[in-house]
């Protein structure tokens, strides 16, 4: 059995879960609990219990509701000498497997110095806050002195959980917290400034001076005083504009993989400040293919080492580029550059700007080494061709939606495609987001969960973060929820980029219209998508049904299943029926005027 401090009072044997009622044994647990394994004395316990207005047999109603308090855990299979009588009070023995508060220290006192663990050990450990403190313990002098204590444990862990994500410069990920943590404590200096942080670095200057007034507004009002020094410098620094707050742009990539504008992506950085991937998860053998050919020893051929990641929408390209990257980082002194070859209505970017681009992206100095450079978004195996000259002795990663065939054919570079996770790695991911208990605690819905969001990785993130900021709700509400609106309710209302109906629309928007009409008729067949049933679904010769199968296939948007069979991924598909309003008739010239319509490379 293991008692649950932080929120109601309660007992859990894991699955079932007690939440005990406003009384005073209840009390008298909280203010035993709240000094776990310590001698709380007579006094304190009887003043925590009744408060000034004690009985005039405070001595004997005290033994009274320690034998109530007893016979509760007897009830529940609670060893009886849990509530141990010692000289001059009483104490309940406890470890972090018998007490959530215990828990809670154990992993935040793990996360201090745990470097990339750090960020999933303080999840961790803020999931086990369940609501308010002590909602059910009618006790004035524990709601006086003990609740403001474990508040600030609390807020310490989150305040800490803030600033990792603004130093990895996940601005926008970090408003949801802050948010809603500034609003239940409006007198909190720290996080107001770290939301005044976060909002100035995602172009949201008014608002930053706006949070800084309301909290002077407030600490005026309330005690008389202005914000700390530290504050004030702050909102001095936004006002001016200083170069250390300038409000960058967003980095270019989250761990979902989502996409940022192309503008964002071609800031020219150094190597070592390459967008970051915080709790990467999965993909170990595409991993470990990569760099085995990036950074693995190989007799010298001519030309750079080249590597080509391609996948659907969502499914995680740019973030194993950059993982692998992050690897990488020794076996590549000159750094690493990033340079998104699509503008963001997807067309590529023409010849000449993205070799101006790149060339002041390397570094200038040869001395430093070779370096690895990230074409990302290809459209067209010849927008790389012609950058491989500039490189040198950079070694080139790529990802494309599309397969890149003339590239590899011409160029025989390592080729990663990436579908969706294995139900294995959607259930780490998961866990990496939410933490271990709260995904064991429901195996069954995550399972769902994951199911719905079509493994996909950035479909999986976005139900992560709406958990994570959701601590109450339970993973099979979250999946009844989703299953009424595939996919509209895969998004995130604070950042339209994190939305998978978006990403989808931008995929087909970016198809000649007979192929993305072809897409959205094709989502009405079953699972296994053959020749001769897209044929008949779409109204055209065998042989021009399979070159559009073909091309959908290379677009990332069917899944080889079997010789023979292709399959779509089930949001893809969901997606799709959402969109039959729109579909058209697919003519018979769709093949040749698909493929004339797709881009070429980019003069």
């Amino acid at each position: 059995m293991r008692f649950q401090l932080l929120g109601p009072l309660s007992i859990t044997d894991g699955s079932d879960l007690v939440v005990l009622p406003p009384a005073k044994p209840t009390s008298l647990l909280a203010a035993l609990l709240v000094r776990p394994g310590e001698v709380v004395t007579t006094d304190r316990l009887r003043q925590a219990v009744w408060g000034e207005e004690q009985p005039a047999t405070a001595k004997a109603a005290l033994q009274s509701c320690v034998l109530r308090l007893r016979r509760l855990f007897a009830k529940y299979d609670i060893e009886e000498q849990a509530v141990v009588a010692v000289a001059g009070g009483y104490l309940v023995p406890a470890d972090d497997a018998t007490l959530d508060l215990l828990h809670f220290r154990r992993l935040t006192a793990e996360a201090d110095g745990a470097g990339e663990a750090e960020l999933p050990l303080l999840r961790s450990a803020l999931g086990l806050w369940s609501g308010p403190l002590l909602t059910n313990v009618p006790s004035a002098l524990l709601h006086r002195d003990e609740v403001p204590r474990l508040v600030e444990e609390r807020l310490r862990a989150l305040e800490r959980v803030c600033e990792i994500q603004l130093t990895q410069g996940r601005y926008r990920e970090v408003l949801v917290d802050l948010w809603e943590v500034t609003r239940a404590h409006p007198h909190h200096e720290g996080l107001a400034a770290q939301l005044m942080r976060a909002l100035y670095r995602v172009g949201r200057q008014n608002e930053a001076l706006s949070e800084y007034r309301r909290l002077r507004a407030h600490l005026r009002d309330e005690l008389g005083v202005d914000p700390g020094a530290e504050l004030q410098r702050l909102e001095l620094s936004i006002l001016r504009g200083d170069e250390s707050m300038d409000p960058a742009a967003p980095q270019t990539v989250t761990a979902t993989g989502a996409k940022l504008p192309a503008e964002a992506a071609r800031v020219a950085a150094p190597a070592a400040r390459l967008p970051h991937v915080p709790g990467f998860t999965g993909r170990t053998r595409e991993t470990a293919d990569l760099l085995s050919h990036l950074g693995g020893d190989r007799p010298a051929i001519p030309g750079p080492r080249l590597a080509v990641i391609s996948g659907g929408p969502g499914t995680g390209k740019t973030a194993l580029a950059l993982h692998v990257a992050q690897l990488l980082t020794d076996h590549f002194p000159g750094g690493g550059v990033l340079l998104s070859l699509s503008r963001p209505d997807g067309t590529p970017l023409p010849r000449e700007e993205a070799a101006g681009e790149l060339r002041a992206l390397l570094p200038s100095d040869a001395a430093l080494g070779p370096c690895l450079v990230i074409l990302d978004d290809v459209v067209h195996p010849d927008q790389v061709r012609t950058l491989l000259d500039v490189t040198g002795r950079a070694a080139v990663l790529v990802t494309s939606r599309m397969g890149l065939a003339a590239l590899v054919a011409t160029h025989g570079p390592a080729v990663v495609r990436l579908g969706p996770l294995s139900p294995q790695e959607s259930g780490a991911l998961l866990t990496a987001v939410l933490g271990r208990e709260r995904v064991t605690a429901e195996a069954a819905a995550a399972r769902t969960l994951a199911e719905l969001c079509g493994h996909l990785p950035l479909a999986l993130r976005i139900v992560g973060a709406r958990l994570l900021t959701r601590p109450k709700t339970r993973l099979a509400d979250c999946a009844d929820w989703l299953r009424r609106d595939l996919p509209a309710r895969l998004a995130l209302p604070d950042d339209p980029r994190m939305s998978v109906p978006l990403a989808l629309d931008r995929a087909l928007r970016r198809l000649p219209a007979p192929l993305a009409e072809a897409h959205l008729r094709l989502a009405r067949l079953d699972d296994r998508i053959t020749a001769p049933a897209a044929a008949g679904a779409l109204a055209v010769s065998e042989t021009d049904a399979e070159e559009l199968l073909e091309l959908l296939l290379d677009q990332g948007l069917l899944e080889e299943d079997q010789p023979g069979a292709l399959r779509m991924n089930a949001l893809f598909r969901a997606h799709a029926r959402h969109q039959t309003g729109r579909t058209a008739d697919v003519p018979p010239a769709a093949v040749a005027a698909a493929r004339r319509a797709l881009p070429s490379g980019a003069s």
